[in-house]
């Protein structure tokens, strides 16, 4: 009898094993990825099953479910707030924008002001100044929230502005968040702010579903002015951090019609971790201060395309002088990896800017596994010393820049969800460049010779974790 169960176990397994891999085989969006869980799959059922359907699967379904059950009534909201846009589009637009719009499904508007914040200190003034002057609402969105002096600060914002009346929507992604405690998120509770978890495993159908993280970053204050950009809260991220030191990173403000699709994308969020239709304002407001153009782009494992794939390689070739871009995680996929080598071989100076701490090994080692292809094609690459880099910067010629929280690596391209603002304007562009050319100061170049002459074993082990590069 215990033979005879044994030998069911074990038949199940393996069934269960195929499958999965049929599922992987239909689903997986990229080939790698489909051998690589085909053949663990079914040669190492017992461990490869359990990693599948917490690390395997392409795509967020319920979300996308969630999207389906709501999309009449969702619909019927954003269509009419969006045709109150019709007087902030521009007359003309380029048919790269054209092509960023459709990877949004969102409108580029003008009549927007984009404002840099460079470092910890002038983002987190920015954004407790936007909480202390609202009077509707405030919609506030992390991945990562800490108790420590930084966040007990944006708690007691909040609280304050809970005890004025203003309506207060608190999002955090539970794995980034883990170590926020119960008391933290019971105070606010208490004085009246709405608090909830992400939940991408929400239902016993997707209980399995760790591996999509909301990556956002977003505050958004009456549906006039919004902050998104590289920032959690922490006091890291002011530096503070006995390892890592100084924290270089870059925070945008928004003010104008681009705000709202700040809102929209918090307001899908909020609805598929709580399963209500916030009452928000949709009457876009124009900044008086400029008038630039903007497109909100969010992305995430939801989408019908790779939206921050395509984006990144829709800017690297859009390019024809530089193509800047900076990222604390440096793993692209081979699309984006192929789009760089080929515009630096058509003379565009390009700059990868990545952190010469890393705090992640894996995707440290990672990326010499094809820098040398990299280098050898003219791209030039450079480490920032003075503590590590985490912003998310692209610069493209002197036309167009953007602010946002994609990473480039397979995580940020294809399991989390991210929100860039693209920023076509030739003002906001040099700004950027002014305050990348001040980052490059503070940085080493990265010589071919320095990757070549590596030891085997560090080359065998770069190759070894580039395999992983998937679920880094």
């Amino acid at each position: 009898m215990t033979s005879w169960l044994f030998g069911l176990a074990i038949f199940l397994t393996y069934l269960l094993g195929f499958v999965s891999a049929v599922l992987a085989l239909m689903s997986s969006r990229t080939s790698q990825g489909a051998i690589a869980w085909i053949i663990s799959l079914i040669t190492m059922p017992y461990v490869a099953v359990p990693a599948y359907w917490i690390f395997g699967r392409p795509r967020f379904y319920g979300y996308v479910s969630a999207r389906g059950e709501r999309d009449t009534v969702l619909r019927r909201l954003l269509a009419r707030y969006r045709d109150r846009f019709d007087p902030y589009l521009p007359d003309t637009v380029d048919t790269d924008i054209r092509a960023v719009e459709q990877l949004a499904m969102m409108p580029l508007t003008c009549s927007n002001r984009a404002e840099l914040l460079i470092d910890g200190e002038a983002t987190f003034d920015s954004l407790f100044a936007g909480i202390e002057q609202a009077e509707e609402y405030v919609l506030v969105q992390f991945f990562i929230v800490r108790d420590d002096d930084l966040g007990i600060e944006l708690k007691h914002r909040l609280q304050r502005a809970a005890e004025r009346a203003v309506r207060i929507y608190f999002l955090y992604d539970e794995i980034g968040s883990r170590g926020l405690g119960d008391r933290f998120l019971r105070d606010l509770a208490e004085a009246g702010v709405e608090v909830s978890a992400f939940r991408s495993s929400r239902g016993f159908k997707h209980r399995f579903q760790l591996n999509f993280r909301n990556h956002r970053k977003v505050l958004v204050v009456d549906g006039r002015e919004g902050w998104l950009g590289g920032f959690n809260v922490g006091t890291e991220y002011l530096g503070q951090h006995p390892r890592h030191g100084h924290w270089r990173d870059t925070h945008l403000k928004l003010s104008g019609p681009s705000v709202l699709g700040l809102q929209e994308a918090f307001w899908e969020d909020w609805h598929w971790a709580t399963g209500e239709m916030l009452s928000l304002n949709w009457t876009p407001w124009p900044s008086t201060l400029a008038n630039q153009n903007v497109v909100i782009v969010p992305s995430g494992p939801a989408d019908t395309q790779e939206t921050a794939s395509l984006l990144v390689q829709l800017a690297i070739h859009s390019s024809h002088e530089r193509f800047w871009v900076t990222s604390p995680y440096f793993v692209p996929d081979q699309g984006v990896q192929d789009a760089l080598r080929l515009a630096a071989m058509r003379g565009v100076d390009v700059r990868i800017m990545m952190p010469e701490r890393p705090d992640h090994l894996l995707v440290f080692l990672s990326a010499f596994s094809f820098l040398p292809d990299m280098l050898r094609a003219g791209v030039k690459v450079y480490r920032y010393q003075p503590g590590f880099l985490h912003q998310k910067v692209m610069l493209v010629d002197d036309a167009a820049a953007s602010v946002g929280t994609v990473n480039l690596d397979n995580r940020s391209f294809r399991l989390n969800f991210e929100i860039t603002a693209v920023v076509p304007d030739r003002q906001f562009a040099a700004e950027v460049r002014l305050m990348l050319e001040h980052d490059f100061t503070d940085c080493r170049r990265v010589a071919l010779e320095e990757l070549t002459r590596r030891p085997l074993w560090r080359k065998l082990l770069s190759r070894a974790a580039y395999l992983l590069s998937p679920i880094q």
